[in-house]
């Protein structure tokens, strides 16, 4: 199905988005697809995705979306046949979960009682003896070497096998490097190497950001995380308060960093914590005067660049793609306007409420956008009040002001009232980093997710697959092997539709124009999925 974005859309008042975020179990043995339409021969390997599979335990429900325990899809593909697994990872919190039947360590949005001498505040100060940080690895799954990780966004992640999907370790990361946590969106070059970031103690006993290069696998067949190194160190506006890191951009020679007004307030949780359990979402909050700083950081070697580029207050989750352009960096970004903390919206109590409800809810929320920001990289000698960014292809500004500081103002790729474009993906093996034309992504209907998007940054064409009562998620872009355009490839994609016979199909869209190629359907439903990699 090929349309503009936003001309058709569909309500939900029966509510079938409900069965996203509701408790599954785990497969004993792989499921046999039914297929329509015709696999693409080039897809031999699988489709690996995580997400919550498990949303209480016990009598005791978990409350944020990103709390659920997570759980490891597997779509394989073989023959021109499909087949689907699932797991939950072993970590120590769902193990401990299961066998203590009640939450025994604290979530994103769930407190977990009744030990309050062991908590989560130190995922910003892991260097705290005896606290318990949540190792719920339910965001993404990436390489490392010749190993697989499902991760979160604390200090640790977790040693998968995605053939069997077995749990195999548990690492902490701060036993290697300067983190109190990492991402689940590194950035990966060709040659395997991994570069991530998450904050850390700086100097003078203040927080920063720190930049990671885990190197690609090591010709001793050692650990490539033992090798972790620090490439460069970015500071923070506020002292004590460092900013939601969800995701960061990546150019071929710079590092781009936006720290958006949404703070972890630190002293503020552990005051709260004297009184009342706490868990993450206490200790964030939003300092609307401080607007967006953008920080630049050159890769090799890694050098800080102390220019202050700040713009508007915005939230941010996924960047879509960064690159250089004759004298420029162009970053292009899911946006939301504001300083408000979109996570404050999707509680699973908003997310599970009636569609009415739910829309009202999103009309308080902050509105998205896709942007593209400019970063003039030369700006020793311009003149105070004139535009820095002479591309001929974007309205995007920088202007200096009388303070120093160059003001950006974004050109606005795609928006639509309530319609998200998140998730996003590229042709990342080929274009990232690099000029582009395209960008994928999972259309947010007030929060649902219920399209496939496709669009074109350039001419900011879009293209839509919907069907009614149907749930997608991220859409991941693979190759076609001799393919020559930068769109040549298909989309994939899990959707779960509940009313039909086959609740949950895994979905293959062309594209060039997101047409139908092949699903294979199985007779399981399946809950929501963040993120996750096509393994060939």
């Amino acid at each position: 199905m090929s349309l503009l974005f936003g001309c058709n859309r569909f309500e939900h008042p029966a509510g079938g988005y409900k069965k996203i975020f509701e408790t599954c179990e785990e497969l004993a043995e792989p499921l046999p697809a039914t297929v329509t339409g015709l696999i693409p021969s080039f897809l031999k390997g699988s489709l690996l995705r995580l997400g919550p599979g498990l949303f209480e335990v016990g009598d005791e429900p978990f409350y944020h979306l990103f709390d659920g325990q997570a759980l490891m899809h597997k779509f394989d593909f073989k023959n021109g046949q499909v087949t689907y697994f699932r797991k939950f990872v072993k970590t120590d919190a769902y193990v401990r979960a299961i066998t203590e039947k009640r939450v025994v360590i604290t979530e994103f949005g769930t407190f977990a009682y009744p030990d309050p001498c062991k908590n989560i505040f130190s995922r910003f100060f892991s260097y705290f003896k005896g606290v318990e940080v949540t190792d719920n690895c339910l965001v993404n799954v990436y390489p490392i070497g010749e190993d697989f990780y499902a991760v979160t966004e604390t200090n640790y992640i977790t040693k998968v096998n995605t053939d069997t999907l077995e749990t195999l370790k548990k690492v902490d990361m701060c036993n290697y490097i300067n983190i109190n946590g990492v991402t689940a969106h590194p950035h990966i070059e060709r040659d395997g190497t991994v570069f991530n970031i998450g904050n850390c103690m700086g100097k003078g006993a203040t927080l920063a950001y720190n930049i990671v290069r885990i190197p690609p696998t090591q010709k001793d067949k050692s650990d490539p995380i033992e090798k972790s190194k620090v490439v460069v160190q970015f500071p923070s506006a506020e002292r004590f308060k460092p900013s939601y890191v969800h995701s960061f951009g990546m150019s071929e020679n710079y590092f781009v960093f936006v720290e958006t007004p949404v703070k972890i307030n630190l002293l503020k949780f552990l005051s709260a914590w004297s009184i009342r359990g706490s868990n993450y979402m206490d200790c964030f909050e939003s300092n609307e005067t401080l607007g967006t700083w953008f920080h630049i950081a050159k890769k090799d070697p890694g050098e800080y660049i102390d220019h202050k580029f700040r713009g508007a207050a915005i939230g941010l989750f996924h960047h879509i793609n960064t690159y250089e352009d004759q004298g420029f960096i162009v970053v292009d970004l899911c946006a939301w306007k504001g300083f408000e903390f979109v996570y404050n919206y999707l509680w699973l109590a908003n997310l599970r409420a009636n569609w009415e409800e739910v829309k009202k809810a999103a009309m308080m929320a902050p509105q998205p956008e896709v942007r593209r920001y400019v970063i003039p990289l030369d700006i020793h000698k311009e003149e105070q009040g004139k535009n820095l960014v002479s591309l001929p292809y974007t309205t995007a500004t920088a202007v200096m002001h009388s303070d120093g500081t160059i003001w950006l103002e974004p050109e606005v790729l795609f928006s639509g009232p309530r319609q998200a474009f998140e998730f996003p993906q590229i042709n990342y093996e080929r274009y990232a980093g690099k000029n582009y034309t395209y960008a994928y992504g999972l259309g947010l209907n007030h929060f649902i997710p219920d399209r496939i998007c496709k669009l074109n940054v350039k001419t900011k064409e879009t293209w839509v697959w919907q069907e009614p009562d149907s749930y997608p998620s991220e859409p991941l872009f693979v190759q076609t092997p001799d393919g020559v355009d930068e769109d040549d490839g298909v989309l994939l994609t899990i959707v779960v539709a509940p009313g039909s016979q086959r609740p949950g199909y895994l979905l293959i869209l062309n594209a060039k124009d997101l047409s139908e190629i092949a699903r294979a359907e199985v007779e399981c439903t399946m809950p929501v999925t963040f993120h996750g990699m096509y393994k060939p």
